[in-house]
């Protein structure tokens, strides 16, 4: 499966960049195949590794803040792997083709 999930902590100020590296910290240590952007973290595995992930990466920022905002969409496809990656290729290979 693959989840992309989003923890924002909440008052804590505007800068909110030195908690969200905690719990992308917690992603990156987890050995998932995983992918950070602007909005998301994307994490791929199995159902309970991915949301063991999901849970520690927020806990972490938690840790750190009086409230904390968790935004989580998943793909859930059994038998499938290396998703992160091939997604974005077709992608890629259709826009090429134009």
């Amino acid at each position: 499966m693959l989840v992309a999930f989003s923890v924002t902590p909440l008052g804590t100020g505007e800068d909110v960049g030195e908690l969200v590296a905690e719990a992308v910290r917690v992603v990156r240590a987890s050995g998932l195949p995983n992918r950070t952007d602007a909005m998301f973290t994307t994490v791929e595995g199995e159902w309970d590794e991915v949301m063991a992930v999901v849970k520690a990466a927020t806990d972490a920022v938690a840790a750190r803040a009086p409230r904390v905002s968790l935004v989580v969409k998943a793909d859930i496809r059994p038998g499938v792997t290396g998703a992160l990656d091939a997604k974005v290729a077709t992608i890629e290979r259709h826009l090429a083709a134009d």
